[in-house]
């Protein structure tokens, strides 16, 4: 999807957002909340099972605090 279209939809969705009630508003904002809430829960599902299969494949090892500081300093 071009860049334009994909404002060109945001726009459209926030005029069609625009007519709701502010009641529906609110139940909209709750809705698109909870839904990205739900999607990075996902995201964050996958990234733990990811690092647990790294990890047990040998890809990565254990470190400390204190060893992982080391690293980001050097």
């Amino acid at each position: 999807m071009s860049d334009y279209v994909a404002m060109n939809t945001f726009a459209s969705t926030l005029d069609l957002a625009d007519k709701l009630s502010l009641d529906e508003q609110e139940e909209l904002s709750a809705l698109l909340q909870r839904r990205v809430a739900e999607k990075r829960r996902a995201e964050l599902i996958a990234a733990v099972k990811e690092a647990r299969n790294d990890f047990a494949g040998g890809k990565v090892k254990a470190a400390t605090p204190s060893a992982i500081m080391k690293m980001i300093k050097a």
